[in-house]
């Protein structure tokens, strides 16, 4: 029995969802909860609640993948139009907000929509209050090397500035204790992709949460992406991207750095990379995780890759 445990929020866990979802026989999300825009902003704001976008993502990358599964995936995601209170709401967050009034606990509402839906993997929040992203960011004035506080997700995954690094606040805050087991049982842990600043490194900000994935026995994977991303990471290089991670967790270690072999060419780029990875003790596994669309992954592809990673004599996904 495979047990996997995802981090991370948004687009890039869903793509690491649906692909363990594929192989894994658990499959458990630790989910962001920092988002302050949107659907999830008003929730957030008018009921106290942990915001629930990225939560309602995941439990929608983890649906089954048959005609049911599409249909719940669609009306999960489905968004209201037009001008009156509930223009911009995502039923999937009404869903969960509601679970979340009537049972009077975010866990438990987040496994009885997963049971509503027939899930069988499971979405946790990173921590059981609702949280926020102050970044310093360089670049928002003449003098470049003016370092200017920028706060909230929003914010800081627009600024025209560059990111240097990242706190929560308010600081040290508690872990959600599932998702603290789930790292620890699991056999495989995966952070990213996804939007780093705001996706993958506000994970590594909850100390329970970073002891843990310290501590696990499980086989940590580090899922660079595609492309680096307009406001958050532009110009960032692959060993870029690694430089931030340890800058955020220090002596963390890393099993597996996964770069998509069009990512980084050139025998001096990957040699830095190389570099990089072995800062945090990780090998560098170079394939094909590329979609259609892009900047995308494949859930197909990044699904084989991690089962080769985790079941080297395991003949791939077709």
């Amino acid at each position: 029995m495979t047990s996997i445990t995802c981090l991370g929020g948004g687009h890039g866990l869903f793509a690491t969802l649906r692909a363990a979802n594929s192989f894994a026989d658990q499959v458990t999300a630790v989910v962001t909860v920092a988002d302050d825009g949107g659907s999830s902003g008003r929730i957030r704001r008018e009921l106290g609640q942990i915001p629930p976008g990225d939560l309602r993502m995941a439990l929608a990358a983890l649906l089954t993948p048959d005609d049911r599964g599409q249909m719940l995936e669609e009306v999960l995601q489905h968004r209201f139009g037009g001008t009156g209170a509930l223009a911009g709401h995502a039923l999937g967050n009404l869903l969960i907000a509601g679970l979340n009034s009537v049972l009077g606990d975010d866990v438990a509402a987040l496994d009885e929509a997963a049971r509503m839906c027939g899930i069988q993997g499971r979405v946790l929040p990173m921590s059981p209050q609702p949280l926020d992203i102050e970044a310093e960011v360089v670049g928002l004035d003449d003098d470049a090397r003016v370092v200017r506080p920028v706060r909230g997700q929003v914010a800081v995954a627009t600024t025209p500035g560059q990111v240097r690094r990242i706190r929560l606040i308010p600081e040290h805050p508690p872990a959600t204790p599932e998702a603290i087991e789930s790292i620890r049982s699991a056999d495989m842990v995966t952070m990213g992709p996804g939007s780093w600043f705001t996706s993958v490194l506000p994970h590594l900000q909850v100390p329970d949460l970073a002891a843990a994935i310290k501590a696990t026995d499980a086989h940590k994977v580090l899922v660079l992406n595609l492309v680096s991303e307009p406001g958050e990471t532009a110009g960032f290089s692959a060993e870029r991207h690694i430089h931030m991670f340890a800058q955020h967790a220090p002596e963390m270690t890393v099993d597996t750095v996964l770069v998509d072999e069009s990512m980084v060419q050139g025998k001096t780029e990957r040699r830095f990379l190389e570099r990089a990875a072995a800062g945090l003790k990780a090998n560098v596994v170079y394939t094909d995780v590329q979609g259609d669309s892009t900047g995308r992954h494949s859930h197909e592809k990044l699904g084989a890759a991690l089962q080769t990673v985790i079941q080297p004599e395991a003949p791939g996904l077709d």
